[in-house]
């Protein structure tokens, strides 16, 4: 029970706990739920602006989730419509992230990245890219034709490309590492393997009902999960991830109407077996439903992944999923298949038998196949429950 310990301990050293009907109850003033970059990010500027932060994290460790299994890509904020919440933070993000990585010694790369067509019906989606970028306020890119193109790549084959030169790399792990740092060195307290099992939100505030997951890990589905620790805070974020909606679902009170209804796409990760990369540029084809297409990306030691590809799941997040951090993160090497196609529509020379299974993430989304794209949900409609993400 270390985590809770430590979680209780923090509550008290600020006076703050009470007990009853034999569980504490521990008044907090800022909760934020989920430890992956958006919560880090969040718990750090709450604690930057004042306020104690509890982080509480069901895995245990931070970043164990969407933030760590993604393509590590900084992004220009060209694919998302103009005016929308993407767009804007996109944009203003991209340059407070590499300032932020630069003064901390973060690794990163602008390496930049060719959005390239392969075939003459994509070079009128591709002109219609470039127009909404710009819209967005993407001011540095560059329309070149496909001989430009693959003079930069001569492994590239294309008709047309877009070239982002603010697109860039970014060590995940160690952007993470360095949130929680500043978070903690302000006064942050974090606890670990601790799940929110249940919790109500009423006009006598926010319950939040935590137990240590490792005491769910014999639970009989149909019993009741019980909690150790009653924790009562002023305000509470929900930046969860694959378990934010869930989470929301499980809070009594809380209208319907602030729960969003959710998807979940898998996506799998291919890696390339020869150790020279044939690329110098991220490359991307156009985006595609649930998307942005399989794509090349290289890491910071120059490794080659392509992916990810797009795997609709069926239902939806099960509670014991989530208090234990267990999801399905399998790569299925069949799955390979698919990859070679489409990646030699703009790779040709890719060899037969030449990826290798890598990983795979699971995406929180809020628009599921063949609809437009959602914008972010970041709501405060109840005064003390935000979402962030």
């Amino acid at each position: 029970m270390l985590p809770l310990r430590r979680l209780s301990a923090a509550c008290r050293r600020r006076g703050l706990a009470q007990f009853a009907t034999g569980i504490p109850r521990e008044a907090a003033d800022a909760v934020v739920v989920g430890a992956g970059a958006v919560g880090l990010a969040v718990a750090r500027a709450l604690a930057m602006a004042g306020r104690d932060v509890v982080m509480v994290e069901a895995a245990s460790s931070f970043g164990t989730g969407t933030s760590s299994r993604n393509s590590e890509v900084i992004h220009a904020g060209i694919y998302y419509p103009p005016r929308s919440l993407k767009a804007n933070l996109c944009v203003r993000g991209r340059e407070m992230l590499y300032k932020y990585c630069t003064e901390r010694a973060i690794p990163h790369k602008r390496l930049g990245k060719l959005i390239v067509a392969t075939g003459v019906a994509e070079t009128a989606k591709l002109d219609m890219l470039l127009k909404s970028a710009k819209d967005n306020g993407v001011d540095d890119l560059q329309m070149m034709e496909g001989s430009q193109a693959m003079e930069m790549e001569p492994e590239l084959r294309c008709l047309k490309a877009l070239l982002s030169p603010s697109t860039g790399i970014v060590d995940s792990h160690s952007f993470m590492l360095s949130l929680l740092a500043d978070a903690e060195n302000l006064g942050a307290t974090i606890s670990y393997n601790t799940a929110v099992i249940s919790g109500r939100v009423g006009d006598e505030g926010i319950e939040l009902h935590i137990s240590e997951s490792k005491e769910l890990e014999n639970h009989s589905i149909g019993s009741p999960v019980l909690p150790q620790i009653v924790l009562l805070p002023k305000l509470l974020i929900n930046a969860a991830g694959l378990s934010a909606i869930p989470l929301a679902k499980r809070l009594d009170g809380l209208a319907q109407a602030f729960v969003p209804p959710a998807y979940y796409a898998r996506g799998c990760y291919f890696t390339l077996s020869q150790t020279k990369s044939p690329f110098s540029h991220l490359i991307y084809p156009l985006p595609e439903d649930g998307g942005i297409g399989v794509h090349v990306t290289l890491d910071l030691n120059g490794l080659v992944k392509f992916g990810p590809d797009v795997e609709w799941l069926d239902g939806k997040m099960d509670d014991m999923s989530c208090f234990l951090n267990r999801f399905d993160y399998s790569v299925n090497p069949t799955r390979c298949s698919g990859f070679y196609s489409v990646i030699r529509k703009y790779f040709p020379n890719l060899k037969d038998c030449s990826l290798e299974p890598g990983y795979s993430g699971i995406r929180p989304k809020l628009s599921g196949p063949g609809q437009r794209p959602s914008d972010f949900v970041i709501q405060g409609g109840c005064p003390q429950y935000s979402w962030a993400g």
